[in-house]
């Protein structure tokens, strides 16, 4: 109970501390505003039944409240960067939001697909509408961040220079990434959500809460850097770098198999394990041989690998930036607060 009230006490004065003393009423259905724009306690509901499917199943009444201001912040991020896309112009068009719904439908038949919807709680609109603002973002990040990462020839070379022999490749290899849950307590474990799961059931609501956040296109770096609990990768977004194909002859003929077929870009089902639970993403392959730096093969991974680097690294100064300049007000975080016993100004 108090890991849970001294989490929801972190949610609360990180966001919502503009609140005391403002002496501004906000309507019952509204549970943040950004910016003077609401956050409906309607949106807290839908984005916690899709992010996690098992409508809190199995938890006790302080998990599902950890998960809703989980949610909410969520929200709150998401509304001050398309507030921040919205003034830059940069909101998304219908053939944006098309194209996007294309992509995820493309795995899925009709049915499956529809059963989706039905599990993440959201209409084909509903869905849409989040799409477009996940679009509207991405143009933003683009437009302020990734447009801007320059990587020089030097950057290359330096890079080269120092990672000579990762280039020297014996048999194919696999750049991939991770996130990583394990039912198992871990003192070393510090992602951004301080969420560690303790228990076999939590473990596996969470990662059916991270795939679900995953499949609904949300990216993998980010949401690795904030919920993976692997110590090694989780502050590099989940990056494994690259493996001989060879390394998984150890791993069963199922995982082998399953792992070798995935595509760069493509992300694999839940993968149960003796230490927990994982989902991988393919980001690229490399077959054998030696690499020189005037390799262009060469020069595009590493090109790849600095720039997502910086991306992240600006695209996390970024949020917090933007969040320090928002004027947030966040009823829910305060309710729960006072409700377990905090202050009730």
């Amino acid at each position: 109970m108090t890991n849970i009230r001294a989490a929801a006490a972190a949610a609360f004065l990180s966001s919502c501390v503009l609140f005391f003393g403002c002496g501004r009423s906000i309507a019952p259905d509204v549970a943040a505003t950004v910016n003077g724009r609401p956050v409906y306690y309607a949106d807290v509901d839908r984005t916690y039944k899709s992010q996690f499917p098992g409508k809190g199943e199995g938890e006790s009444d302080d998990q599902v409240q950890l998960h809703r201001l989980e949610a909410l912040r969520s929200l709150i991020d998401n509304e001050i960067m398309l507030q921040r896309a919205e003034k830059a112009g940069l909101v998304a068009t219908d053939a944006d939001v098309e194209a996007r719904l294309s992509e995820l439908k493309t795995p899925y038949t009709k049915e499956e697909f529809d059963k989706l919807l039905q599990q993440w709680g959201l209409s084909i609109d509903e869905l849409k509408a989040r799409i477009r603002k996940d679009e509207s973002v991405k143009k933003l990040f683009n437009k302020d961040i990734t447009s801007k990462i320059n990587i020089s020839d030097a950057d290359v070379a330096a890079f080269y220079n120092s990672n000579r022999g990762s280039f020297n490749l014996p048999e194919p290899q696999v750049h991939m990434a991770q996130i990583v849950v394990s039912p198992r307590p871990d003192p070393n474990v510090r992602n951004l959500k301080n969420d560690k799961a303790k228990t076999e059931d939590e473990a596996a609501r969470k990662i059916k809460a991270i795939e679900a956040r995953l499949r609904q296109g949300e990216d993998f770096a980010m949401v690795a850097q904030n919920y993976s609990e692997d110590p090694q990768t989780t502050p590099n977004g989940g990056d494994l770098g690259f493996m001989p194909e060879s390394s998984f002859d150890k791993t069963s003929p199922e995982l082998r198999k399953l792992v070798l077929a995935l595509q760069p870009g493509q992300l694999s089902p839940i993968i149960h394990t003796q230490d927990g639970y994982r989902i991988l993403k393919m980001i690229s392959k490399e077959p054998a041989g030696q690499r020189d730096l005037s390799d262009p093969r060469a020069q595009q991974s590493i090109r790849e690998t600095l720039l997502e680097r910086k991306d992240q690294l600006l695209k996390t100064a970024y949020y917090e930036v933007a969040r320090n300049e928002a004027k947030v007000v966040d009823a829910m975080a305060r309710t729960v607060f006072a409700g377990a016993g905090g202050s009730k100004k």
